[in-house]
């Protein structure tokens, strides 16, 4: 059973570190990174199976955001978990940093793979799963995927490779936040039943809210009884999640930010964390 109040916390952890992130910079994919904080805290604070101090270790879980631009949560979790000094990701997207604002494994250390020319995630990694497959691991491979992604057609490409090769040591999470760069999906290019097309295309899918730790928790866990499919979880989430400010910014997917509103979420944000841990140890 998930321990609830520690995902929780996580999640605030992570919304602090890539407000954080925001801050120093002065602007960002503000909007989409808030949307997948509460994954990133299920995968990392229970899911997953790594190492900090070995982030190369053969035998680990990946990650691939296949929506790159989703990086500062992938870094603010990475910080959180200890994979290198936390006050680094304060560079973000800075001249000599080590956190690009899209994905880079060659630079930020945890990253499995590099992402950003939506679509293209997808196919890497469906070959990351296949190859473990063939080495004998029993790793797993998580793939986060943008709603607005799925207008490409690369996507369905490596879902159909996914569900023919049975790689049901992989887990697709569609960000379904409704929102894209310049618009909303139903706008630009109506999705239809993200579930049941991926149903259609042989994977054991499912959809839930993808702002609630728990109820992500109890998906990847059901995701665990089938076998022989590819796993698919729509989140519905809300672009912009846990910051009311963003949450109601039309378009949030990049963002200016000033270092002042900045400071009011943190001090909001922190607030929560703190109220959290304040009911464990009274």
């Amino acid at each position: 059973m998930s321990d609830v109040k520690k995902l929780k916390e996580l999640a605030l952890e992570v919304r602090i570190a890539a407000i954080e992130q925001f801050k120093a910079r002065g602007f960002g994919h503000v909007g989409g990174s808030l949307s997948v904080c509460d994954l990133m805290a299920v995968l990392y604070g229970e899911v997953m199976r790594y190492d900090p101090k070995n982030p190369g270790w053969p035998e680990r879980d990946k990650l691939v955001c296949s929506k790159g631009h989703a990086g500062p949560a992938v870094y603010a979790v990475l910080a959180v978990k200890g994979f290198f000094p936390y006050d680094e990701i304060k560079t973000l997207n800075q001249p000599g940093t080590r956190f690009p604002s899209h994905c880079d494994r060659k630079q930020t250390i945890g990253v499995d793979m590099t992402t950003g020319s939506l679509g293209q995630g997808t196919s890497l990694a469906v070959g990351m799963a296949l190859g473990d497959r063939l080495k004998g691991r029993d790793s797993r491979t998580f793939l986060v995927v943008g709603d607005g992604e799925l207008n490409e057609g690369q996507p369905w490409e490596a879902a159909m490779l996914a569900a023919s090769r049975g790689l049901d040591n992989m887990i697709w999470f569609v960000d379904w936040n409704k929102k894209q760069l310049d618009g909303t999906l139903e706008e630009i290019l109506k999705p239809f039943d993200f579930e049941e097309k991926f149903k259609a295309f042989g994977f054991h899918a499912q959809t839930v809210n993808g702002n609630d730790v728990e109820a992500l928790s109890a998906a990847i866990r059901r995701c665990g009884s089938v076998q022989g499919k590819p796993h698919c979880i729509v989140m519905d989430t809300v672009k912009g999640a846990g910051v009311p400010d963003v949450e109601n910014t039309v378009y949030n997917h990049s963002m200016n930010v000033k270092p002042e509103t900045c400071d009011k979420w943190l001090a909001d944000l922190r607030a929560q964390l703190d109220e959290l841990r304040g009911g464990e140890t009274a």
